[in-house]
């Protein structure tokens, strides 16, 4: 069926003729730079009154409806064109590499009825995007979701701790786990804490990867990134229990191609929105980097991570450990909208730890001195309540990098007094919350375990 750009609920008033959404289309234009024809597929318009196609290079292009001089159909809707998935071979004397997929831009195309990019791919889809993969491991490949990553729960961690158990339970060396990148770091660090939360190291290694573009277009970092989790999950060494490296985070290091960052999952944060090397350290360092040389990617590690293996023993375990799902915690954010309404609504929830990240080197607004801020004292009362009940309350930094350390100034001191948790720690704000979530769920002291390096979260060396 064909619908006309006069339709005012899809482009306006022009009486050019436009098939459905999802056609691939040849359209003339004349725009800000005078005549031009373009190729692609039609999505929803941008805008109303205007007309908006994919090209072939991934970007969309939107017209006025005045610009619109023609509209050739070029062929049908481009969901409907499929091709059959080959078979995954066994290759003798590859390492085996299992890929869990949970969704994410990874493994997203774009819906051509709705022009959103959705996750659609199917594992064997995955694979065969990206055939250079067969050549450095046997893949085998299992569904576990297609979500993206802001909808993850501590439930969905528990079902990868089981899926990774499963994995290497039947032989496989390394695991590779697909994941939506705003919410990445996070699960990172739930793994970690999972398998290497009692100083025991997983039986081979875990690689979490996303994709800052999705792979229909020309920017697309899944390739690499996708290549060198795979590479990593094959033939990294055996993780340590140290340093975050349990399970590790794989993205782009620059903006350009050619080199990925294997970056410890206890120790990296998504810092950038759109960025392909959107990915950073938080008080740690990349413990390798994949660096694509002819095509051939090799691992380089960090020289400081090879000598922390050398050096360090271990247990290997098969049993991780997995997480509440019945845990609240409350965060808050330091600052003039902080009030001690907010807390007491949310202790009356019956929250089990609150976590508030606080400012510089990790301050609440808990003082008076002027006479003219009563709710920073009611502030300083409602948290001082929630240490008498025997709430956990830790404080973290907004600024993301460096140490809480409350011996600095008179207020830090005030906090420690009253009870309150986190000075000294170097562990990121978001591992933080899920260190605490596992301490609760194992039945461990809080206030003791937020003191410790459990498994690369907190080294005090790395402090400036």
């Amino acid at each position: 069926m064909k619908r006309t750009l006069d339709e005012p609920s899809i482009l306006g008033d022009s009486m050019v003729d436009i098939p459905d959404i999802g056609h691939r289309v040849q359209i003339e234009v004349d725009g800000h730079n005078g005549k031009t024809t373009h190729e692609g597929v039609i999505l929803h318009p941008a805008a109303k009154g205007h007309i908006t196609i994919k090209l072939a290079n991934g970007y969309n292009a939107s017209y006025a409806i005045d610009e619109v001089i023609a509209v050739k159909t070029l062929s049908g809707i481009a969901e409907a064109q499929s091709t059959e998935v080959a078979k995954l071979q066994f290759k003798e004397g590859l390492p085996r590499v299992r890929i869990i997929h949970t969704g994410g831009t990874i493994a997203s195309k774009v819906d051509y009825k709705t022009g959103a990019v959705v996750a659609k791919f199917e594992p064997e889809e995955l694979v065969s995007e990206i055939p250079e993969i067969a050549q450095i491991a046997n893949i085998d490949a299992v569904k576990l979701g297609n979500m993206f990553s802001d909808d993850i729960r501590p439930q969905h961690w528990n079902k990868l701790v089981d899926a990774t158990q499963q994995a290497f339970d039947s032989g496989c060396d390394g695991v590779v786990i697909t994941h939506g990148t705003d919410t990445l770091h996070i699960t990172s660090a739930a793994m970690c804490f999972a398998w290497s939360g009692e100083g025991t190291a997983p039986p081979g290694r875990i690689a979490l990867v996303g994709s800052q573009r999705s792979s229909d277009r020309g920017s697309s970092d899944a390739s690499e990134n996708l290549i060198s989790a795979v590479l990593w999950a094959a033939n990294g060494p055996q993780p340590g229990a140290i340093r975050g490296d349990a399970a590790v985070v794989v993205m782009h290091s620059s903006s350009h191609d050619g080199t990925c960052s294997i970056q410890p999952g206890t120790g990296v944060r998504k810092l950038h929105s759109t960025r392909r090397d959107a990915f950073r350290n938080v008080n740690s360092q990349p413990l390798a980097y994949i660096n694509f040389e002819a095509n051939q990617p090799k691992i380089i590690l960090d020289s400081t991570y090879q000598t922390d293996l050398a050096q360090t023993s271990f247990e290997i375990t098969n049993k991780p450990r997995k997480y509440s799902e019945s845990v609240r915690i409350a965060q808050f954010i330091a600052g003039p909208y902080l009030h001690e309404e907010e807390i007491e609504a949310i202790v009356a929830n019956g929250v089990q730890a609150i976590v508030i990240h606080g400012t510089g080197l990790g301050h609440l607004p808990i003082d008076d001195p002027g006479d003219d801020a009563p709710e920073n004292i009611k502030v300083w009362r409602a948290l001082t309540r929630c240490v008498n009940r025997s709430i956990p309350v830790v404080v973290t930094s907004q600024c993301i990098n460096g140490p809480i350390d409350m011996n600095v100034y008179s207020k830090g001191r005030k906090q420690q007094e009253m009870g309150l948790l986190g000075h000294g720690s170097v562990t990121s704000p978001d591992s933080t919350v899920v260190k605490i979530h596992y301490a609760l769920s194992n039945n461990k002291d809080v206030a003791k375990v937020l003191g410790m390096n459990l498994c690369g979260e907190n080294i005090n060396t790395l402090r400036e």
